[in-house]
């Protein structure tokens, strides 16, 4: 498990965490894994926690057939329907861009993530260095918006409103990223 730092100054860091973020795109990224998922067209997948059932489903089929396209899904996989999501992404073969809201400094990995970093389709991208060890409110929102911003398309399962994600999702609609629909 090789950590790399991508500073913002680096040719691979993606242009458009300036483009969108403008200064507020993190000044490094920690990442584990295949940073060629990075420049792959991406499908941002997002869902606030409280989710209504049919949405759940909804969620569930939208990720098999995610999967079974083979197209690149990044995601803070938090959620209860993320995680979910996540589970069902990794019996697939496309690559997953899996972003943390804490450091990847002295992670223990999920078993059902090694064998997606052993086959190079995993990327697991923070935009902390040392810090926090534990994703909080604020590390969960910043998380969120580098999601946003490196996706390409959104799919949003479900925006509680007044809810992160409903803030997230006004993001969405200023930098003007298509949204996929949810069936």
């Amino acid at each position: 498990m090789n950590l790399a730092v991508l500073k913002s100054t680096d040719a691979a860091y993606p242009a458009r965490l300036h483009e969108r973020l403008g200064e507020n795109a993190p000044r490094t990224l920690t990442c584990i894994g295949d940073l060629a998922s990075l420049s792959q067209t991406k499908s941002g997948l997002f869902c606030s926690v409280r989710c209504p059932g049919d949405a759940i489903l909804a969620a569930y089929d939208a990720a098999q057939k995610l999967r079974d396209e083979g197209v690149t899904v990044i995601s803070g996989f938090h959620s209860p329907v993320e995680k979910e999501s996540l589970r069902i992404l990794l019996r697939g073969k496309q690559p997953i861009i899996i972003c943390l809201a804490r450091s990847l400094d002295k992670i223990r990995l999920p078993m059902d993530w090694r064998a997606g970093l052993d086959t190079g389709r995993l990327l697991l991208l923070s935009p902390f260095e040392k810090r926090p060890r534990r994703p909080t409110v604020e590390s969960s929102r910043q998380r969120n918006e580098l999601v946003a911003a490196l996706s390409d398309e959104a799919l949003i399962v479900h925006a509680e409103p007044g809810g992160n994600i409903a803030r997230i999702s006004e993001l969405v609609r200023d930098w003007k990223i298509p949204t996929r629909p949810l069936t």
